[in-house]
């Protein structure tokens, strides 16, 4: 992790990136293939909080800085990292400056400039435009170009982490020119500027198929002349886990496949073949159960899971959103779905090490006579088929997911669990080109919420968690005025929760840092915001014969696409 004391006062230089050998020459390794089981369905991340996006963009639009596979800092678009000993970030913590490289084109050989990272921010919180990753410019007040390669950021307050705004793959920066008429309730209809992004990165979009096959080509304007090795790429999406793992590890069709969410002894079986290996990281992403705090019934029409619907009939009661996660035994998910690959957890900011809390461990033992208890202490009694009811109103919730064996597995693991509390659960699952796919006309994002309670795993970039657990702010909550984009998942809103994010953004001691974020992940899980299962490593397969990937779990996984090359 990296010490934040250390950081501000710039006793660690900052990091000049430092990839692989130089090819000998642009575009001589043919084409690329990569294996997207979850299809992508826009290369905007801006558009989707969905990781296929943010990670499938990445290879083209990039952030000032990001973070290395030792979840260190690296300046990528700029010369180096603010700090206040350099004079990048002033000394009252209200500011910092970034000084952006000089010879940095866009694919379309125009100069990359102050200008686009100013628009950037200004795209994201214009009203009514849907940004996905809005809480990566929480606290900024304005980002101003002093010159063509100087930017300045000014915060509300003394940001002691500023690290945030444009920096990893949740926060690019886009093209004023080809976005300019694209800002606000007009975003996501620009379609031709949300599928073929004009960018800074290794690669460019030739053609986009949503849903299916994205085709990049090597960027002919990319900074280093060298790079990258492959010509083309082509990116594939759809199918499944077990598909994706086969397509590498055992018949060879593919160079690299994203998230091998497959059973641990099926791998093993594919490994035997020769042709692939795996690579795992454990960064910060967690299988967890959200629960909807409001009501999702069909009957409520446009209303449903929104403010106006009301508190959930049956969530809001903090007796019942406790006895759900005391009776689901996650070393038998681990067991089941993950193996090394996964351990159990109670955390929704599992690592780094020092930001992981021992405060909610109790919901490591299953509990099934606890959970028994507390339900009936507080009035839900069980009916003649089983099921809990009171004042009208049953446990029995639809849980939703995307299509994937080990979710639908663990969805009939947690039926299993829930029904020995007298708890139903009807089990849905839902393409994850659909579920993850941020289309604000569908009804089955996991953004949407249509439902009592959803699975799926999430992160955030770096190492620090100030960002992420911004994103359960009262303000961030989904809803028709944000095009359904927050990131506020479960509706989730307490004021005193968003107190303590706020002392956090004011606080610079790393301690004391550490000390209220474990206080924030705490309450989340303590109150019911979601209940987490697996702390998931990341896990993904490439050909024996692909070199240069170093895998990544602090960033986009395909943040190094252009130190990658065949084997000779």
């Amino acid at each position: 992790m990296k010490n934040l004391k250390l950081l501000l006062a710039g006793t660690v230089a900052a990091l000049a990136f430092a990839g692989s050998a130089a090819h000998a020459e642009r575009g001589t390794d043919g084409d690329l293939k990569i294996l997207f089981w979850q299809a992508v369905s826009t290369l905007n991340p801006y558009l989707s909080g969905g990781t296929k996006e943010v990670y499938s963009s990445s290879m083209v639009i990039e952030p000032l800085a990001r973070y290395d596979e030792k979840g260190e800092l690296a300046p990528w678009l700029v010369t180096e990292i603010p700090t206040v000993a350099n004079g990048g970030v002033s000394k009252d913590m209200m500011s910092m400056t970034w000084k952006l490289k000089p010879d940095v084109k866009w694919s379309d050989g125009t100069p990359f400039t102050a200008d686009d990272v100013v628009f950037t921010w200004k795209y994201c919180v214009a009203p009514d435009g849907g940004c996905a990753q809005k809480a990566q410019y929480e606290g900024v007040t304005s980002v101003e170009a002093v010159d063509p390669h100087t930017v300045k950021i000014t915060f509300s307050e003394p940001k002691y982490y500023p690290y945030s705004a444009f920096v990893g793959a949740q926060s690019p920066v886009i093209q004023k020119k080809q976005f300019e008429n694209c800002v606000g309730a007009k975003a996501p209809g620009c379609t031709s500027a949300n599928f073929g992004p004009i960018g800074t990165g290794p690669f460019v979009v030739k053609d986009f198929k949503p849903n299916d096959v994205i085709t990049y080509a090597a960027n002919p304007n990319y900074r280093d002349p060298a790079k990258p090795a492959f010509a083309t790429v082509t990116l594939k999406g759809g199918g499944d886990a077990a598909s994706a793992a086969r397509a590498v590890l055992e018949t060879g069709e593919f160079d690299y496949g994203w998230n091998m969410q497959v059973e641990p002894e099926v791998l093993a079986t594919m490994l035997k073949a020769g042709k692939g290996e795996l690579v795992t990281a454990f960064g910060t992403q967690v299988e967890r159960i959200n629960l909807n705090w409001y009501n999702p019934d069909p009957k409520l029409g446009d209303k449903r899971s929104t403010k106006e619907a009301g508190p959930h009939p049956a969530l809001k009661d903090p007796a019942v959103r406790r006895a759900l996660s005391m009776a689901i035994d996650r070393n038998i998910i681990d067991e089941a779905g993950y193996g090394e690959a996964g351990r159990p957890t109670c955390n929704i900011v599992p690592g780094p090490e020092a930001y992981a809390s021992t405060a909610n461990d109790w919901c490591l033992t299953q509990d099934v006579e606890g959970a028994n208890k507390l339900l009936d202490e507080a009035g839900w009694k069980k009916g003649g088929d089983g099921i809990r009811a009171k004042d009208g109103v049953r446990l029995s919730f639809l849980y939703s997911t995307s299509t994937n064996s080990v979710r639908q597995a663990t969805q009939e693991l947690v039926k299993d669990m829930w029904s020995q509390i007298g708890v139903d659960a009807e089990l849905r699952n839902v393409s994850a080109s659909v579920f993850f796919g941020g289309d604000p006309a569908s009804p089955d994002t996991f953004q949407k919420f249509y439902a009592d309670v959803e699975m799926y795993t999430n992160n955030f970039d770096g190492t620090d968690p100030e960002k992420y657990l911004a994103e359960w702010l009262c303000d961030k909550v989904p809803s028709p005025e944000n095009g359904w984009q927050g990131q506020n998942i479960p509706r989730y809103c307490n004021p005193e929760y968003d107190k303590l994010v706020a002392e956090l953004s004011k606080t610079a001691d790393i301690e004391k840092r550490i000390e209220l974020s474990k206080k924030a992940n705490d309450m989340l899980t303590e109150e019911g915001a979601h209940i987490p299962l697996i702390y998931r490593g990341q896990v993904s397969s490439h050909s024996v014969s692909l070199d240069g990937v170093k895998m990544n779990a602090w960033d986009s996984e395909l943040w190094n696409a252009a130190d990658w090359s065949r084997k000779k």
